[in-house]
């Protein structure tokens, strides 16, 4: 299903006025907005929800079953969004497609694609039927026993490289979800030529040839100091692995906003734009936001929030922070140190509460109301007193990818009773996830990453009461990204860089970006109340994400489901 509608009023007839396309593909969707150069003005977008959205527990047409903690996706989705939602996004906008000078992409990450040399996805093979030959959503998780030997051993070995990824590799990343391949299922492994972020593959699919771009290989390909981990190294970890980097993922790294090459023929007709236009290098959803925010200056903090948060700032100096998911030298923009940290579910967090269902009550109201649950839970949640739940939760239900980057981790909820009520249930998550960023934010400064603004963009900046938890509980100023669409405005914005509008992306986004300052100031009181169940926050996590009750509940829960 695709969407488009125009956000400003239509260009006139013989516009001389220059534009970019950008194209933002998460988790259960891709959007494309055309976007005006001279100034970031965003014209129109589109919207295409992916047909398979996440294949978690079979694959497409009744086809395998999944095991626990497995989330796949189905490449042709992300085609689509090229075919649908672009020239949906380019008509709507009402512009002549001649005066787009340059598209750009970005991409969930760590999603990840095993190809032939050509770049087919093994998906698309004879090898369909098997659950590896598929590309690995971001929030597949059963890589966690590969991570954990990736991290044993890179210790054991005194590798330079863990200390930049916080002291462990996350499941989430490249080379543990590769060597579960490996070991899993050996032929597809062994038909695996190239082992591709879909960051890089959605080029390859607009410009016809392989690229890889600097941020995907830095954070999530173990790239430091320019080489991949040694072959002695991967050899101590599967003797066959010895060669994964240097046959399946070595390829020069191209920088952030620059041009990979020109527009096919082929993804010319997809999209309805000239072929020949500048093609920017991949990205990450969360790096290219930084721009369209105007958030690359040492220590603007700036949190992507949707179904999961990115956490990205600029520092000027490169420090081991531990329990992040890594620094690289130029990770989101040239000339400073790129942070990353993340929490692996947020949005997924609040929805898993009405997916469970809410009394019937609550859906006539909504109903009466004209409003979705979400609305009707916040609402009811806001009148409530910091503590007046009486509950504290973990947001683990997704695993913690930082500080703790374990993903055998855990959702946890303590102080129910018989009164607790769905909005008690939902505000305790809305504020454990706050919780866990200033966790975060309290790991960076500690470590000598200074944060000195705090911005938010994506779907959830929306939710007013959400918004004003995170300024109290982080004692903070809360500032906004401008834009409903900054994931792909970002991408738009290097897109300008590629196509040679500006010199670089922190011009580009000085231009195009835009942000809300302090919109969401914090309250003393609730803040100090919130610095109470901050407290109790603290004790639940450091005594369950430490103690392995929560490792072996989830042991139980695999063997009984592998048994049955």
């Amino acid at each position: 299903m695709t969407s488009a509608h125009a956000l400003t009023p239509t260009a006139r007839s013989g516009d001389p006025e220059q534009y970019t396309v950008g194209v933002d593909f998460g988790t259960l969707s891709g959007r494309a907005v055309v976007v005006r150069i001279r100034d970031g003005q965003e014209l129109a977008s589109a919207v295409h929800t992916y047909r398979h959205a996440v294949m978690d527990r079979h694959l497409p047409h009744g086809g395998a079953r999944l095991p626990p903690d497995w989330a796949l996706q189905h490449p042709e989705d992300w085609r689509d969004v090229l075919r649908r939602a672009v020239p949906e996004a380019v008509a709507a906008a009402g512009i002549d497609p001649a005066a787009v000078i340059g598209i750009a992409t970005d991409f969930t990450a760590c999603t990840v694609l095993p190809t032939l040399a050509d770049g087919t996805p093994l998906a698309e093979t004879e090898l369909a039927g098997r659950p590896h030959a598929w590309p690995k959503l971001w929030k597949h998780h059963a890589a966690q026993p590969y991570a954990d030997r990736i991290n044993e051993l890179a210790h054991a070995r005194g590798e330079k490289w863990i200390s930049r990824y916080g002291g462990r590799i996350s499941a989430e990343w490249q080379f543990a979800k590769a060597l579960q391949v490996l070991e899993e299922d050996p032929l597809v492994y062994d038909t695996c030529a190239r082992w591709i972020e879909a960051a890089d593959w959605i080029v390859w699919q607009l410009t016809g040839s392989e690229s890889r771009n600097a941020c995907t290989a830095g954070y999530k390909g173990i790239h430091q100091d320019g080489a991949y981990p040694s072959e002695e190294y991967l050899a101590g970890l599967n003797p066959r692995f010895a060669d994964f980097a240097r046959t399946r993922l070595a390829f020069p790294l191209s920088a952030l906003g620059s041009r990979v090459g020109p527009l096919s023929t082929e993804a010319a007709a997809w999209t309805g734009l000239r072929p020949g236009i500048a093609v920017a290098a991949g990205n990450v959803d969360a790096h290219v936001t930084a721009a369209a925010a105007r958030a690359v200056e040492d220590g603007q903090l700036l949190a992507v929030m949707g179904t999961s948060t990115c956490h990205i700032v600029n520092a000027p100096v490169l420090a081991d922070v531990p329990g992040i998911c890594g620094v690289v030298n130029g990770g989101i923009v040239e000339g400073a140190y790129g942070y990353e940290a993340g929490q692996s579910a947020v949005g997924d967090v609040f929805a898993w509460v009405l997916d469970q269902g809410v009394p019937p009550e609550y859906l006539t109201e909504a109903a009466g109301r004209d409003e979705d649950l979400h609305t009707l839970l916040t609402r009811k949640a806001a009148g409530q007193p910091v503590g007046g739940h009486g509950l504290v939760a973990l947001d683990w239900l997704g695993g913690n990818r930082s500080v703790l980057v374990d993903h055998r981790l855990s959702g946890v909820i303590a102080g129910l009773t018989l009164a607790t009520r769905p909005e008690d249930v939902y505000r305790a998550l809305l504020e454990a996830t706050a919780f866990g960023t200033r966790v975060i934010v309290e790991a960076l400064e500690t470590g000598g990453v200074p944060v000195r603004e705090f911005i938010v963009a994506g779907g959830l900046a929306r939710n007013g009461l959400l918004m004003q938890i995170y300024s109290d509980v982080l004692r903070r100023s809360v500032s906004l990204a401008a834009s409903d669409q900054a994931p792909a405005l970002g991408s738009a914005i290097h897109a300008a860089v590629a196509a040679g509008a500006y010199s670089d992306v922190r011009a580009a986004g000085a231009a195009m970006g835009r942000r809300l300052p302090a919109v969401y100031t914090p309250d003393a009181s609730r803040a100090d109340a919130y610095d109470a169940l901050y407290a109790e926050y603290r004790l639940l996590h450091d005594r369950f994400g430490t103690d392995g009750q929560l490792h072996r509940l989830r042991r139980i829960r695999d063997t009984t489901r592998t048994a049955n």
